[in-house]
């Protein structure tokens, strides 16, 4: 496995967990109360920082590893490497796409900033997981 490769693997899981785990804590106060007494902006906040964090010293400590087992792989990403990462790029940018609209579209409704905030959050944590489901499946059977 590429260092590419291994780099859209750390994103995907510690994108995914993020997800999760932030739902995990809203969703249940959600079903308990008004949207209006939830506190979701530091949390979210704090979500997000988790996330990129983990995944920049998951990426490290795999790349560490590898490096010790095999000292002769190759770090630079090839022409092949570009083409993925564009790809899932495009794959994540719509999603990214859709929740702005999703968000403006709420804007223009009025709806309360609770649901704006996660539109666009839901946004974002689709965009990585998809934009890097996307690559991991291009690495594996190639482009169709």
């Amino acid at each position: 496995m590429g260092y590419a490769e291994r780099n859209t693997w750390v994103q995907l899981v510690t994108s995914l967990i993020g997800t999760v785990v932030y739902l995990a804590i809203i969703v249940p106060q959600l079903a308990r109360g008004r949207v209006e007494e939830i506190e979701w902006g530091w949390l979210m906040l704090w979500t997000i920082l988790a996330t990129i964090a983990a995944s920049i010293v998951l990426s490290i400590v795999w790349g560490i590893i590898a490096g010790l087992r095999n000292p002769d792989e190759e770090h630079r990403a090839d022409q092949r490497d570009r083409e993925i990462e564009w790809f899932g790029e495009r794959i994540g940018q719509a999603f990214l796409v859709i929740g702005g609209l999703a968000a403006l579209l709420l804007t223009a409704l009025e709806v309360h900033w609770f649901w704006i905030g996660n539109a666009i959050f839901l946004g974002f944590s689709l965009s990585a997981f998809l934009g890097g489901t996307a690559r991991l499946v291009a690495y594996r059977r190639g482009f169709q």
